[in-house]
Parts: structure tokens; sequence; C-alpha cells
């Protein structure tokens, strides 16, 4: 009984390596024919007939499958080329999106300043007096001249940098 228990170990690994070599040698025949030029040709009874080897010197045949054709000598070159073209597309790409970025945040910016100045003319048309705090951090009343001058300064700005 002892025996029996010792080598069933054994036959398990046994086994294991046999199914896992079965298995590599299944994989490596499945992937033989995917790299093989399959022909077509019709033979001389009309039959349409597929197969791995070429038919008969007789016979015209069509290669409908296989592997690829020999890498162009200019092939590395047009590699080179579309991976360029990539890069500059991207890039190009890239570049678009800032400026569109930027000119959103820009005109966010102009929307912003136009809703002060506006804003600030409404202080200036009121009657209320406007007081500045000077050098000393005195208040000081703005005076009408000023005022009218700064009043006009804003409407000048509004309707240079203002849609509406």
């Amino acid at each position: 009984m002892t025996l029996a228990r010792q080598s069933l170990p054994a036959a398990r690994r046994f086994c294991a390596h046999t199914v896992l070599a079965a298995f590599a040698a299944g994989m490596l025949v499945a992937a033989g024919p995917a790299s093989a030029v399959l022909y077509k040709w019709v033979d001389a009874n009309g039959r349409v007939s597929y197969s791995d080897q070429p038919p008969p010197a007789s016979v015209k045949a069509e290669v409908v499958g296989g592997a690829p054709p020999p890498s162009a000598p200019d092939a590395v070159r047009a590699m080179a080329n579309q991976e360029a073209d990539l890069k500059k597309r991207q890039t190009q790409r890239a570049d678009d999106q800032k400026k569109a970025e930027k000119a959103r945040a820009d005109a966010m910016a102009q929307q912003q300043a136009c809703t002060e100045a506006k804003g600030q003319i409404r202080i200036y048309e009121s009657d209320q007096p406007i007081t500045r705090i000077n050098e000393k951090g005195e208040p000081v009343y703005m005076d009408e001249a000023r005022r009218t001058k700064e009043r006009e300064r804003l409407q000048a700005q509004i309707r240079e940098r203002c849609a509406s």
C-alpha cells in the first residue's frame, strides 16, 4: 500500500507532462497551415479544388491565401512616413485644441471684463457720491468732471470690446 501511494504522484506528473506535450504538438500542427499558401483551381471536370499543394503544371492555379508577400524595399520608409504623418496630425490636433482652449479662456475673460465695465458705468451714472482712498488712506470724493471722464472711458471700452 505504501508503494502504491508513492507511485501515484509520479503517475500524475507523467500524465500532466503527456497532456501538455500533446497540447503543444496540436498547437504546432494547427499553426502550420495558417502560414502555408493555399491554391485554388478548376480541374478538367469543372470541379473547384483547394489545396496547400500546387496543382499539376497543366492546370492554371490561383493563390488565394498564404504568407504575406516579401517586404518591399521602401516599406520601412513608407512606414516611417506614416508614423511621422500620424505624429504630425496628433501634434496639430493638440495645437488646435490648445488654441481653442485659449480662445475660450480669452472670450470668458473678455465677457467678464465687459460685465465689470457695465457694472462700473452704472455706479458712475448713479447720483451716489463716489470716494477713492488717497495715499494717506483718507477718503476723497470724486468731482463731476472726473466722474464724467471715467464714464466716457468706460462707454468707449464697452463699445470697442463688448458685443452687446
